[in-house]
């Protein structure tokens, strides 16, 4: 495995599964693989689980680690080709990738979407970068519009706390205060689309369709009431709008509706379902206090399984190097 984007790049999802809990059983089993390897981590943004589960991942397996912050310590990184650099940016990422290529074995990259130009954000041009100048392996962790590792963990986590052989799953926008990427839930409805035993139904304000290759065959229900009614599962999450209807809406938030908050009444209507959200979550506006904090809510062993699901994709790095 050269590179970690979506689903796909893991093969068949049955033997990821597998292999996920056979580590989360003895997360040290495979740490010869990387003896004497080094991971480097770059951030463009901000984190706090991708850092330290994707850190904690990668010593589990042996692995010496480098963190960059590329906003904080490190020269600013100019993305664009062609433009004349007499501004804040005193390095050009084509010259700074291949540098990095060479202290490393492995490239994990965190790169957010600009939320302005849909076109150049859903070519997910940054990685794509890494990927063709860096000399190494590449995976994502979270990109301008996949978050593969949070979707993974969030598979490992309903296999866990499943009750019903095909649980239903929904996935719900719920308001926010701030324009939000809309990776996590794209990268969730891709790898639930993937998974044999889910049905999984998607429910948002109109306007708010999600792009359809992560839709895939998702029932898409805009009544919210109807979608809960006899969920196992709730994922709440924020995007601002993919502007797959209107072009000229995207990266804009065109609903701030607080009726599509979850909270008590709504998750009645499920099937005593369990909640869950990637984190960090704006409560009271996301969820309430009393559903985030109840004994359904999945948020934190959702979050410890992104070490898991870490494990899993540098393991299948290793082995290919």
């Amino acid at each position: 495995m050269k590179s970690f984007i979506n689903v796909e790049d893991l093969g068949p999802l049955d033997k990821a599964m597998a292999e996920a809990f056979e580590i989360k059983n003895d997360r040290y089993r495979y740490q010869y693989l990387g003896k004497n390897k080094t991971l480097m981590m770059i951030f463009f943004n901000n984190s706090l689980r991708t850092r330290l589960s994707t850190q904690k991942a990668a010593m589990n397996l042996g692995m010496n680690v480098i963190v960059l912050d590329v906003n904080a310590g490190a020269w600013k990184l100019e993305t664009e080709r062609g433009v004349i650099m007499d501004g804040d940016k005193s390095e050009h990422l084509l010259e700074a990738i291949p540098v990095m290529g060479c202290y490393c074995d492995l490239i994990g990259v965190r790169s957010f979407a600009g939320l302005s130009d849909r076109e150049y954000d859903y070519a997910e041009t940054v990685l794509h970068q890494f990927i063709k100048y860096s000399g190494r392996p590449v995976f994502a962790m979270e990109t301008a519009t996949v978050h593969p590792l949070q979707a993974f963990a969030d598979l490992i986590t309903i296999e866990e706390h499943k009750t019903v052989e095909r649980p239903k799953v929904v996935l719900t926008w719920a308001p926010h205060c701030r324009a939000l990427p809309q990776a996590v839930p794209n990268s969730f409805a891709e790898w639930m689309n993937a998974a044999p035993d889910v049905d999984l139904v998607i429910t948002h304000p109109k306007g708010y369709e999600l792009d359809p290759k992560f839709v895939g065959n998702a029932v898409v229900e805009y009544d919210q009431k109807k979608a809960f009614e006899g969920a196992d599962f709730i994922y709440a999450k924020n995007w601002s709008n993919p502007g797959v209807i209107n072009p000229a809406d995207y990266g804009k938030i065109t609903s701030k509706d607080m009726s599509w908050t979850v909270d008590a009444e709504h998750m009645s209507w499920t099937n005593n379902g369990k909640f869950m959200h990637c984190l960090p979550v704006r409560r009271n506006l996301i969820v309430t206090d009393d559903v985030i904090e109840s004994p359904n809510s999945l948020v934190i062993p959702e979050a410890a399984n992104r070490e898991i699901s870490c494990s899993v994709v540098i393991k299948r790095m290793l082995e290919a190097l």
